[in-house]
């Protein structure tokens, strides 16, 4: 049987709707996950305003409805039935041109039995505006199912261009209440910016900005967005879950198909390709998945120091890394006792102490099989 693709993986997961399916999804392919939901969706009975918005919306006859997501339209349809409104709804969206973000938005309108009008063909909002501006809207009544967080700029393009603009909000973001009564987010953030994570996934735009928020409190946002940038990738669901991460210089993976198989298949992908690498050695085959290092099959346990020593060792291929190389590698700059402690507990893990050689007056390097390749 072959191996888990994640085995040896660590990966942070943000999301609070739908996490389970997510997290069971990771672990299934063998990736260890630390879970700290940024965000939760508020119990729709704490909503009085979303009542007030759809009776606003009833009166006002819109001319045309911008639904973004399933989720948010059965929410809205559910919410209007609790209240006595849903016929009324159902008769006011009948008469809407019905602008719809993406499959999954059109299946929820055709399920309400409405028909829709167009569809966004990269299933952003800002092209179903830029669709609406093109068609004119001056003078028209415009309702916007938010999906969760506000976006202000494409509302305001709309009013700009004339029309008047109502919204509603069938779910919106909250601080989570774990049920342990801790925040988990820190331990998250903590873990990102000691590069103890090898990606962190994000399946909401809310969930990125409330991490840099918790991060900036913390006054960790320049390490996390220094760990973004080097040694823990980042993926989102879609490009409206990427915008906050590529507006704070991060460049995430983003799948093709903006749905969470796709985005876990990308992951996979990319850890495997990226962050595995393999060298052969007199002990036989020594491999590096993530945080995982294994040699001739049996796992090796590392803490975080040895294990990034062992990684860049690894990375030489054999070849001589210097002491101050290394120390700067781990931080340690003018800490020579400390290196020779992390190379003695480096050493203490393996089977075979021998396998990280010393260079005299130069320093240390691997031993390994002759023209050995390091496996990317």
């Amino acid at each position: 049987m072959s191996e888990p693709l994640l085995d040896g993986f660590r990966v942070g997961v943000t999301a609070h709707r739908r996490s389970r399916d997510l997290i069971e999804a990771l672990e299934r392919r063998g990736a260890q996950v630390l879970h700290a939901p940024a965000l939760r969706i508020a119990p729709m009975e704490e909503d009085q305003a979303l009542v007030e918005d759809t009776r606003a919306i009833i009166a006002a006859r819109p001319d045309i409805l911008v639904a973004t997501t399933a989720y948010g339209m059965r929410r809205w349809c559910e919410s209007a039935d609790a209240a006595g409104l849903g016929e009324s709804l159902l008769a006011a969206l009948e008469v809407c041109r019905i602008f719809v973000r993406g499959p999954k938005a059109r299946g929820a309108v055709r399920a309400a039995g409405l028909n829709d009008a167009a569809i966004s063909s990269d299933e952003t909002t800002a092209t179903l505006v830029d669709m609406l501006l093109a068609e004119g809207v001056a003078g028209k009544t415009v309702a916007v199912q938010l999906h969760g967080y506000v976006d202000a700029a494409s509302l305001e393009r709309l009013r700009a261009a004339g029309a008047t603009v109502l919204t509603v909000a069938p779910y919106r973001w909250a601080v989570p209440e774990e049920a342990d009564g801790t925040d988990k987010l820190p331990g998250l953030i903590e873990a990102a910016c000691a590069l103890e994570l090898d990606v962190v996934v994000f399946t909401s735009a809310p969930a990125v900005e409330a991490l840099f928020a918790a991060a900036a409190d913390m006054g960790r946002l320049p390490d996390l967005l220094e760990a973004f940038g080097t040694g823990v990738a980042t993926a989102a669901v879609g490009p409206v879950t990427a915008a906050p991460l590529r507006e704070a210089g991060v460049e995430p993976l983003v799948p093709e198909r903006y749905r969470m198989g796709a985005l876990i298949r990308l992951v996979c992908e990319h850890l495997s390709r990226n962050h595995v690498q393999s060298i052969g050695t007199p002990l036989g085959l020594v491999e590096m998945r993530g945080r995982s290092l294994r040699i001739d099959g049996q796992p090796v346990p590392l803490a975080p120091a040895p294990l990034m020593l062992m990684r860049a060792l690894m990375g030489a291929g054999g070849g001589v890394l210097s002491r101050d190389n290394l120390a700067s590698l781990l931080d340690l700059a003018g800490a020579a006792h400390a290196l020779d402690m992390t190379v003695s507990r480096l050493r203490a893990a393996l089977p075979d102490a021998a396998l990280v050689e010393t260079v005299v007056k130069r320093g240390y390097r691997l031993k390994v099989l002759e023209r050995a390749h390091v496996a990317p």
